[in-house]
């Protein structure tokens, strides 16, 4: 995948005349560091009712995604098979990104194999027996919109990104 566009967020009630320079805008590779490391993640899914629904996950960047495992009677995994539209953020809000894509189930157990490895060098363990045995249901975000917010920033409202895949 090329690298996302990079440009200033829409905030109107922040920015009544944003600036044209666009130097403060964090890089992409700041936020790809934020989505491999981070060891929680949210997930908003939205209820077959309209309702949000909002829980923790662990997961991986990997091949140009986010991917993550739940069970198939959870939430989550009832709501994404009723709309497939997500929110992944990273735990720490004071270096945020915020992920927003499109949920594609991964049935093909030769990719479960390979996740499981890369999942299991991050958190420890061996996750691969669990997700076989309940049937689990593995799920790849592709990316559609991201922004980020990096509070340490020497100018906060500058450095807002959004990046467009």
């Amino acid at each position: 995948m090329s690298e996302p566009k990079a440009s200033r967020p829409h905030w109107p009630d922040a920015l009544q005349n944003p600036s044209n320079d666009l130097s403060g805008l964090k890089p992409w590779p700041w936020a790809l560091e934020r989505l491999e490391k981070s060891h929680n993640y949210w997930i908003a899914t939205t209820r077959p009712d309209g309702r949000p629904h909002l829980m923790l996950v662990w997961g991986i960047w990997w091949q140009d995604a986010f991917w993550f495992s739940t069970g198939p009677r959870t939430r989550k995994a009832k709501n994404i098979a009723k709309d497939p539209h997500v929110v992944i953020g990273t735990e720490k809000a004071d270096e945020a990104i915020i992920l927003e894509g499109t949920v594609e189930e991964i049935k093909d157990r030769t990719i479960w194999k390979q996740l499981a490895q890369i999942y299991n060098a991050k958190y420890g363990g061996d996750v691969e027996p669990l997700l076989m045995s309940s049937n689990g249901c593995v799920f790849r975000v592709a990316p559609q919109t991201a922004f980020g917010q990096d509070e340490h920033a020497e100018n906060f409202t500058d450095a807002a990104t959004r990046w467009q895949f």
